[in-house]
């Protein structure tokens, strides 16, 4: 029972910041403000639901697998958002008020 509602409060939180996370990349105009609300699903909303897959399922095989696409994502997750900023300040399209 007890890691039952461990994973569901993983889920709820993990949603919660999926949801964040969504809600401000329609708010933010800035390409560098929607990145950064973006990264927040990275760190915080998907590694959280991951945790609670692995927590529900209880399976070590399949939290062993959760846990490589857990890494996977922190290794990467950076990787991109750096290219992404990198690709905004080379087209010049990183301007303020840009709906695009």
């Amino acid at each position: 029972m007890i890691p039952l509602l461990l994973a569901i409060a993983c889920f709820a939180v993990g949603l919660f910041f999926q949801l964040v996370a969504a809600i401000g990349l329609y708010r933010f105009s800035d390409v560098y403000s929607r990145q950064h609300v973006v990264c927040i699903t990275d760190t915080l909303g998907a590694p959280l639901m991951l945790i609670g897959a692995g927590i529900a399922y209880g399976s070590f095989l399949v939290a062993l697998k959760l846990g490589l696409a857990l890494v996977f994502l922190f290794v990467t997750s950076p990787l991109v958002s750096h290219l992404l900023a990198r690709a905004a300040v080379c087209s010049e399209a990183a301007t303020a008020g840009d709906r695009a």
